[in-house]
């Protein structure tokens, strides 16, 4: 297929050349173009200089050996960063469930309901959240607006010490979804100006382990803060909440000074006096991008209109959309009442908090493994289905034990049930790959991580009080969900590969000339051109 036009400015190396072969082609340096886009302030730098598209090269040659070493620096220097917001973001998202072993609600003067009640409304506006977190990511750019939202969620976590009654648990939790709703798509949306889409499922499912990891921490932090319950006149829980806003916006502020705009802009704050990259560096980390998805020539640009209307009508997202919001339903109630449930095997609130740590460490070894074996043979359905298929059979063991069943092999199920292999980045990937467009890619991020907490509105509702607490007609529940997840993979699947079939049966139809015509606007339509190969 023919490549896009070349507009780059070429490096330094490239015009040594060009000088030496007596040619008399005018170009820059990367450096006076560094220098140009740093020239104005960091509110008035130029696109031009800035953008990707302005350090792509069609024709750069570059070894293997060179492009591992770029991705090695941004694994090295940038990723670590984003699972530090990740992190952060899940502890303060779990300390909830820590919080409610802790009898916060018989403190605050209400029972299950409430909670219940305010778990659906933080999904919706969570949801809500997410779509204008991705477009907002656009316009004020996905490096500031990450430790922003860091900052206030860090705020709201705090603020959490001060609830009195129902109204107060109520605000907070709409507050929190606020500030904690654009975060996880901004994030997506950053990652796809650094990493090629065949790298980025792999980096997702390290995104979402560490949240597995920071899930654990809380608990083991929750186990001994809990303790401080007295201390001030504060109950413990009050405490945990304290403790994680102290360290949020802590880590807020240091991320604000640390994450760079992309590969070209990485000196300066908190990363240093030196630029990650080398003049031949920056292009190739520019350049490769490209060629794995064209649309990335023009990553910097807003959404638009057209975006929004062709990510709604495509029925592919749709189908990604559901498999999260049916898939994931069951999390609701576990992450909700995780240690409550553990704690109604007889233990104590302290030990069943510390016993959240091994199941949730699990549950993001489990998830990497199989996201990064998804990446290295290219398949995407089957992966899903096996790990849906393994939430199945979790759920259906918990639900055969009865209450005098040990409290070792309730345990155990539990730990199975949750340390399932989390499809999530799998799914996001999946999606991501499919979509064609970095302004569809956009819109459709916000959409699946919205959906990816809707389904808290009916999920919430799963466990009552009347069926505490061996939740025996809510896991029943939970496998009927499970069970529409694992078939709605393999649906996915097949639809996919009927539509590459299709598209191979038209592009061989077509005339020399609807070919080439088809070759022009291959960019411009996106998944919808017959030249594109769906990922199953």
């Amino acid at each position: 297929m023919p490549r896009p036009p070349n507009t780059t400015r070429v490096s330094t190396l490239e015009k040594r050349e060009g000088a030496e072969q007596g040619s008399s082609e005018s170009t820059f340096l990367l450096e006076d173009v560094q220098t140009q886009s740093y020239s104005s302030g960091s509110h008035g730098r130029s696109l031009k200089y800035d953008s990707l598209d302005a350090h792509y090269s069609e024709d750069l040659v570059y070894s293997q050996e060179e492009e591992d070493e770029v991705v090695s620096i941004l694994d090295k220097k940038l990723f670590p960063f984003i699972l530090l917001t990740t992190f952060v973001l899940n502890m303060d998202r779990t300390n909830i469930s820590n919080a409610i072993s802790d009898d916060l609600a018989s403190d605050l003067g209400f029972g299950m309901d409430v909670i219940n009640s305010a778990t659906a409304i933080y999904a919706v506006v969570f949801a809500s959240f997410c779509m204008t977190g991705a477009v907002l990511a656009k316009l004020v750019g996905p490096s500031r607006w990450i430790p922003t939202l860091m900052f206030s969620w860090g705020l709201v976590t705090l603020a959490h010490a001060l609830i009195k009654d129902k109204f107060g648990y109520i605000t907070v939790r709409c507050l929190i979804a606020v500030t904690e709703g654009g975060v996880i798509p901004t994030t997506l949306v950053y990652l796809g100006g650094f990493y090629k889409s065949t790298e980025l499922a792999t980096r997702l499912a390290y995104f979402w382990g560490i949240q597995s990891v920071a899930s654990a921490s809380s608990g083991l932090m929750a186990s001994g803060l809990l303790r401080l319950r007295g201390l001030c006149g504060l109950e413990g829980w009050k405490w945990l909440f304290i403790v994680d806003g102290v360290i949020t916006v802590a880590a807020a502020a240091m991320t604000g000074m640390y994450l760079p705009v992309n590969t070209i802009r990485t000196k300066g704050g908190l990363r240093g006096k030196k630029a990650w990259f080398t003049e031949k560096q920056v292009l190739i980390s520019v350049t490769r991008l490209v060629r794995d998805d064209a649309s990335k020539r023009s990553y910097e640009k807003r959404v638009t209109w057209q975006d929004i209307k062709d990510t709604l009508s495509d029925v592919g997202i749709w189908g990604h959309l559901l498999i999260t919001s049916i898939g994931h339903t069951p999390s609701t109630p576990l992450h909700t009442y995780f240690p409550t449930i553990i704690k109604s095997f007889n233990f104590n609130t302290y030990a069943s908090n510390a016993l959240t740590a091994p199941p949730y460490l699990l549950h993001g070894v489990i998830m990497i493994y199989f996201v990064h074996r998804s990446d290295r043979k290219r398949e995407r359905g089957f992966h899903g289905a096996h790990s849906a298929g393994w939430q199945l059979l979790g759920w259906i063991w918990l639900r055969s034990l009865g209450p005098d069943s040990s409290r070792f092999l309730k345990y155990m199920a539990a730990v199975i049930v949750s340390a399932w292999p989390y499809t999530h980045p799998l799914n996001i990937a999946w999606m991501s790959e499919n979509t064609g467009s970095v302004g569809k890619r956009t819109v459709a991020s916000g959409m699946i991580i919205g959906a990816s907490n809707i389904y808290g509105l009916w999920g919430s509702q799963i466990y009552q009080e009347d069926d505490a607490p061996d939740f025996r007609r809510g896991n029943l529940i939970n496998i009927a969900f499970s069970a529409v997840a694992f078939i709605l993979w393999f649906v996915q699947k097949g639809r996919y590969a009927y539509l590459n079939r299709r598209n191979q049966a038209r592009w061989e139809r077509m005339s020399t000339e609807e070919r080439k015509r088809e070759e022009e606007v291959r960019e411009e339509r996106g998944n919808r051109s017959v030249l594109f190969r769906f990922t199953t």
